[in-house]
C-alpha cells in the first residue's frame, strides 16, 4: 500500500499512527477540511491515496451537547466523504455508541444504543462509512490516552503532584486504551483488510477497570503520594450522560486480524515511560 492518509494527525492516535508510518501523508483541519465533500476529493485523487486511517472526530463529550451541529459536520459529514472517495478507510469509532446497562462485554454484533449526542453522532457516522465505502473497517474503542494533548493520564499526573488526595468515579467500568497499542493494531489490521472482511471491530486494551481502578494506578506505578478516593457518578455530575459499563468484546479483531493486544496496565507503564522520557 503506497499512499496513506491520516486524518487527525495531530491528536492523540493521529500522533502514535504517524510516528510508525512515517511516510504517510498527515493531515488536521488546517491542511483539509472533510467536511468539504469536493476538498476530500481533490486531495485524494492528487495524493493518489489508497487507504485512509480517520483519526479525526468530534471528541468534546459535553460540549457537544449544545453543539450538535458541529459534532454532525465531523463526526458524520467528515466520514462519509472520506468513505466515498473510494480508497480503503479505517474509521475509528467509540464505546460511547452503547448505553451502558450490560453486564457482559459488548460485542461488534449488539446493537448500539447511543444516550449522549457525541455517542449519537458517532454511530451515525459509522452508518455512513458502512454505506459509502467499499472496503472498511469501524474500529470501536474506548478511554484513549497517550504522552500527547490532553488526557485522563496526564490530567491525573497533573493533579497528583498538585494535590493531597482526589476523588475519582468508581462506578464506571471500562478498559483504558494506550494511543500507541492501537494503532499498531491499526497498522496490522490495514494490509489484510479487504471487502470479505470489511466490517466493525473493537479494540483496547485487555482488562477492566473503574476510572477510580485506573487513577489509582497510575499514582502508584508513578510513585505520586497523592490518595485517591472512590466517588459516583451521581457526585460528579457532567453535561452528557456516559455509558456506566463500556468493556468491549475484541475476539473478533484478535481472531480476524491476528492483533496483539496488551493489558491495559502494561500500556500504562510504557505510556508513563514515554512521558517521563519526553520530559528529559
Amino acid at each position: 500500500m503506497k499512499n496513506i492518509l491520516i486524518t487527525g494527525a495531530n491528536g492523540q492516535l493521529g500522533t502514535e499512527l504517524g510516528l510508525i508510518l512515517p511516510n504517510a501523508i498527515k493531515t488536521d483541519r488546517m491542511d483539509l477540511d472533510i467536511t468539504n465533500a469536493d476538498a476530500v476529493n481533490r486531495f485524494v485523487d492528487k495524493n493518489k491515496i489508497d487507504a485512509i486511517v480517520n483519526c479525526a472526530a468530534y471528541t468534546a463529550v459535553d460540549r457537544a451537547e449544545d453543539d450538535i451541529q458541529m459534532a454532525e459536520q465531523i463526526n458524520v459529514v467528515g466520514p462519509r466523504n472520506l468513505a466515498m472517495s473510494g480508497a480503503k478507510i479505517i474509521h475509528i469509532s467509540t464505546d460511547y455508541v452503547f448505553d451502558g446497562t450490560a453486564h457482559r462485554p459488548y460485542s461488534a454484533l449488539d446493537m448500539p444504543n447511543p444516550v449522549s449526542v457525541y455517542g449519537k453522532t458517532k454511530l451515525c457516522g459509522e452508518f455512513a462509512v458502512r454505506n459509502c465505502a467499499n472496503v472498511y473497517a469501524i474500529i470501536r474503542t474506548a478511554w484513549l490516552y497517550s504522552p500527547y494533548g490532553s488526557n485522563f493520564v496526564k490530567t491525573m499526573l497533573r493533579l497528583g503532584k498538585e494535590k493531597s488526595e482526589i476523588g475519582v468515579v468508581a462506578d464506571q467500568i471500562g478498559t483504558p486504551t494506550y494511543a500507541a497499542d492501537l494503532a499498531r493494531a491499526i497498522v496490522t489490521v490495514l494490509p489484510k483488510l479487504n471487502a470479505e472482511n470489511s466490517g466493525i471491530y473493537h479494540y483496547t486494551n485487555n482488562g477492566v477497570c473503574s476510572w477510580y481502578d485506573f487513577a489509582t494506578e497510575i499514582m502508584t506505578m508513578s510513585g505520586l503520594k497523592c490518595v485517591v478516593n472512590p466517588i459516583t457518578t451521581e457526585q460528579y455530575p457532567t453535561r452528557a450522560t456516559r455509558p456506566a459499563y463500556s468493556v468491549l468484546d475484541k475476539s473478533k479483531i484478535k481472531d480476524t486480524f491476528d492483533v496483539e493486544i496488551p493489558h491495559w496496565r502494561a500500556g500504562l507503564a510504557k505510556c508513563l515511560e514515554a512521558i517521563k522520557n519526553n520530559e528529559r
